[in-house]
């Protein structure tokens, strides 16, 4: 249509398939956006699905001094700090690839959203065997002492988990394949680098498994409440295997029932239970003290 002074007043306004600025449907498409570059980004860096990424400094670092096999590394662009130059440096020693990227990279493939300005792309966890922690046990000269975890979900108490158990001379971890959290990047990131020297195994049944181990000659014992002594009542020196129940509802009945003995931590405030990873701290340094008083 043209009006009087000769101008095309032709309806000029945005296809139906456009949103407005400012619009909730415009911020919408703005977000999947973003969603999508972050999938994209981590489809880039994760392409197979046998590689997994480790975040943060002391993990990298870690990762780094145990051999652990490394695609990659990408660095923040101009981090300049003293860890990071020394991951840039063993790396060049090891011929491992660094890339510079933008902080906003490293943000969209992060699953911890607390990277540090470093991201490595490894290789996947190596699971062990029972048997590996048993004979690793034996070519240490030392009894068996072994951290059996029953349904733990949360990542962050089993990454504190690790980093004690190494801390107190662990043989090795088991888990469950079911109901339980594997060895995530948020694991390795709350272990601060102690999954590197973890032997962790992965078994399908933690009450068979637990039946197996007595049948080594190893004493089983749960953290439970219904312990008839307090932890530091019961002598731990010899083979153990401790037994640490979820967050929520603690040892299951079929495990709890092919435990040996149960320890409790006594508790005299208002709050009826600690959460795993602090139980769990405890006790292994209680079956630690007295390993080291009996020499």
């Amino acid at each position: 249509m043209i009006d009087r002074k000769g101008r095309n007043t032709k309806d000029k306004r945005r296809p139906k398939n456009k949103r407005e600025y400012g619009s909730k449907d415009y911020h919408k498409i703005g977000s999947a956006a973003k969603k999508e570059d972050r999938q994209r980004d981590r489809k880039e860096d994760n392409a197979g699905e046998d590689i997994l990424r480790l975040e943060g400094r002391n993990p990298v670092v870690e990762a780094l001094r145990s051999g652990r096999t490394i695609e990659k590394i990408l660095i923040a662009k101009g981090s300049q700090e003293g860890p990071i130059k020394w991951i840039k440096a063993m790396a060049k020693d090891k011929g491992i690839v660094v890339n510079e990227v933008e902080r906003v990279r490293l943000d969209n493939i992060s699953e911890t959203q607390s990277h540090q300005g470093v991201i490595a792309i490894v290789s996947p966890y190596k699971y062990v065997e029972v048997d590996d922690i048993l004979a690793y046990a034996q070519e240490k000269a030392e009894q068996p002492f072994i951290v059996v975890l029953d349904e733990i979900y949360d990542p962050h108490n089993l990454g504190s988990i690790l980093r004690t158990a190494e801390a107190c001379g662990v043989h090795g971890v088991i888990i469950s394949k079911r109901r339980a959290v594997g060895l995530t990047p948020t694991v390795a990131k709350a272990s601060a680098g102690a999954i590197e020297y973890v032997k962790v195994a992965k078994v399908t049944n933690i009450t068979q498994t637990l039946k197996y181990l007595k049948d080594k000659g190893i004493w089983v014992a749960g953290a439970d409440m219904d312990g008839e002594k307090s932890y530091f009542e019961e002598d731990m020196t010899g083979p153990i295997a401790l037994v640490i129940g979820s967050e929520g509802s603690g040892i299951g009945k079929l495990v709890k029932e092919n435990c040996d003995f149960l320890v409790k931590l006594p508790m005299k405030g208002k709050i009826s239970s600690l959460n795993a990873s602090v139980a769990g701290a405890v006790m292994m340094y209680e079956i630690l003290r007295q390993r080291i008083l009996k020499g």
